[in-house]
């Protein structure tokens, strides 16, 4: 698709500095820039290559003072990453819009009820009672469980698999190879040392808006659901484990684990390989960053907690200077000890 320069800043609030009737096909990095492209500067580190960068055209802050002319037509706005973000949004939506119809092969049971504007793609399975909203996107190698409800707007992307019984919102998207709904780890130890599964009965249910990164799973509750909240965002490659409660707007970075019976407040930030702890709760507008262990529950909203056990980071931080520290302390001790 083909857009002039005019065009992308009126669908994005912006005001033109150059040739308003350049065409832009692509999208760019500012660093690789190339004629026909567009780009954004948000990061000041990037600063350099806006004035050689071979862009057509570039997004930049309206507040940006120019050391000298760029090469790029410019587009002023007000948050250059956001309206990046919406336009990438925009044009994804475009692309997308033609996609409608039901591939062959593919399976869809006849008690299945599905939405218009739909696209199924090939090798997708949709099983007895499932439900799928308007202007929804299956691609192929999908497996929809019984009773599986999927809203409106959503993008599944290949080889996810939705067990039975899951609810999906609205405008929620879900890519490749997550694992929705599977089995929760319940199983009760015996006197001879064996274990015995405990049968898991819940589901999941996911609010609108949320966004599931690939090879992520979420399982399962025991009893009642698995809940991720509305606009909730998860990357690849994380645990949900059974009853877990996520709240709205929480971002969940790759490789995070989180144990069984959590609650997860709204708002939190939790960086990539962070282990939660189970039956526990984290307050609303935490941030726990990378690597940390969540042990106890955090009562106290707001926090930035850092280290294993998670504390507040600035104490954690402290500990870390002080470990390094270490190696030195110890010398001079053996130092001090050959001396006396």
């Amino acid at each position: 698709m083909k857009f002039t320069v005019d065009q992308i800043a009126g669908l994005i609030h912006g005001t033109v500095d150059g040739n308003g009737a350049d065409i832009i096909s692509d999208f760019s990095k500012i660093e690789e820039g190339k004629a026909g492209t567009i780009s954004f500067l948000a990061n000041p580190k990037y600063e350099a290559f806006l004035y050689d960068s071979k862009a057509t055209a570039i997004i930049i802050s309206e507040d940006q003072i120019l050391k000298k002319k760029p090469l790029a037509t410019l587009i002023r706005v007000a948050n250059p990453y956001l309206s990046f973000t919406v336009l990438l949004q925009k044009y994804q939506e475009m692309m997308a819009s033609n996609e409608t119809g039901i591939q062959q092969p593919s399976f869809i049971d006849s008690s299945a009820t599905l939405g218009e504007n739909l696209f199924i793609g090939t090798f997708t399975s949709i099983n007895r009672n499932a439900k799928i909203g308007s202007g929804s996107r299956i691609m192929n190698n999908v497996s929809i469980g019984v009773n599986v409800e999927i809203g409106e707007n959503c993008l599944i992307y290949p080889g996810v698999i939705l067990y039975a019984d899951t609810k999906i919102g609205n405008n929620c998207i879900i890519h490749a190879n997550a694992v929705i709904g599977s089995d929760g780890f319940g199983f009760a130890p015996q006197p001879d040392g064996t274990f015995t599964s405990i049968p898991q009965l819940g589901n999941v249910v996911i609010e609108d808006h949320v966004s599931i990164g690939a090879n992520t799973t979420i399982d399962r509750a025991t009893m009642g659901s698995t809940k991720i909240g509305k606009g909730s965002k998860i990357d690849n490659l994380v645990q949900i484990a059974h009853n877990v409660e996520v709240g709205q707007n929480t971002a969940i970075a790759a490789q995070v684990g989180v144990s069984g019976s959590t609650k997860i407040g709204d708002h939190c930030l939790i960086g990539g390989q962070v282990g939660v702890a189970g039956h526990i709760s984290i307050a609303s507008h935490t941030i726990v960053t990378a690597q940390s262990g969540v042990t106890k529950t955090v009562k106290t909203p707001g926090q930035t907690l850092g280290g294993t056990p998670a504390s507040p980071n600035v104490d954690y931080l402290k500990r870390n200077a002080l470990i390094r520290q270490l190696p030195d302390l110890f010398e001079k001790i053996n130092q001090t000890m050959k001396v006396e």
